[in-house]
């Protein structure tokens, strides 16, 4: 694969390693540190002149950090003449303000939109956006990938009774995700129904649908303070579940999530490798983690290739 240049980030060097490995390619040289009144500063360690580049940096950690230090990179390879620039944004930050839903609020992802275009991305490759309507926030190509075959996957290898099992979404808004995966499994689907009084706190809940002595596996893109992932667990086992699984593509786990998930009673919380969470295993021996970097590999080689990326829309590269 000739004028392919892969670059990590700080944010998740272990993913990028994995994404490298699997192309048959050694990351680019480059080195990002701060000066001592905490600017960031990064040094690209070789030519990208007419290269087509690729900055491998996820949402997680320090995360306006890591934005700056994206934004910068990306920048620095523009300059530096790189023919294109591609940003590849496993969980991309600030997906949750992407509407008005009071009063002066902002939409932040518009925002971080912009800063990615305006510093000179020409591509963003990221996977299971909040909301999918923030691809239409960028005026570039946005692929927006999915980690729905690997789930699948994982629950057909995982989880010996799941002919007999609901899947769960634990708010109305992943409804979609929901549906879809209980199609392609052929079982049935709950929803539900939640009341948040304010941000990460959540007042009420309603269950929609039968869980009674079969397995729940409950399905979101992410789980930060895991409030409702943890309540959604109890409602289900209070309805007769057996088992509740908890399957998410980003795995934020901040404040008192670990705590959370010890005390609650899943069988297991399984998340994508999106964010890094060997830190969070160690306190956590429900968390277990499925690696997408084949997918996330796979969609730079089409992308660099000209080829299309559909196809893994629906199944997980070998």
């Amino acid at each position: 694969m000739p004028n392919i240049k892969i670059f990590s980030g700080s944010s998740h060097p272990d993913l990028s390693q994995k994404i490298a490995d699997r192309l048959g390619l050694e990351l680019g040289k480059v080195v990002t540190k701060k000066f001592s009144n905490q600017e960031t500063c990064v040094e690209i360690g070789e030519s990208v002149r007419g290269e087509d580049v690729y900055i491998v940096q996820s949402g997680c950690g320090e995360i306006n950090d890591n934005l700056m230090e994206l934004l910068i990179m990306i920048n620095a390879c523009k300059i530096a003449s790189a023919s294109r620039v591609t940003a590849v944004i496993p969980c991309f930050p600030y997906a949750r303000q992407d509407k008005k839903d009071k009063s002066r609020a902002p939409i932040s992802a518009k925002l971080v939109a912009n800063m990615l275009s305006v510093s000179g991305a020409d591509h963003i490759i990221t996977m299971d956006l909040h909301a999918s309507q923030i691809q239409g926030f960028f005026d570039i190509p946005v692929d927006n990938l999915y980690a729905e075959p690997a789930v699948l996957k994982w629950i057909k290898e995982n989880i010996s009774e799941w002919k007999n099992c609901t899947i769960v979404s634990p708010d109305a808004g992943g409804a979609k995700r929901v549906t879809s995966i209980a199609d392609r499994l052929n079982v049935d689907f709950a929803l539900i129904h939640k009341e948040r009084k304010k941000a990460n706190e959540v007042d009420r809940m309603v269950l929609v649908g039968d869980v009674k002595d079969r397995v729940a596996i409950l399905v979101d893109d992410m789980a930060d303070t895991c409030g409702t992932i943890c309540h959604a667990a109890d409602k289900l086992i209070s309805a007769g579940a057996t088992k509740v699984y908890a399957i998410l593509t980003h795995g934020i786990f901040s404040g008192p999530a670990i705590s959370r998930i010890n005390n609650a009673c899943f069988e297991a919380v399984v998340v994508t490798n999106t964010i890094p969470q060997e830190e969070k295993m160690k306190h956590c021996n429900k968390i277990q983690v499925i690696d997408i970097s084949m997918i996330l590999a796979e969609a730079i080689r089409r992308t660099h290739n000209g080829e299309s990326v559909s196809y893994l829309f629906s199944h997980v590269p070998l």
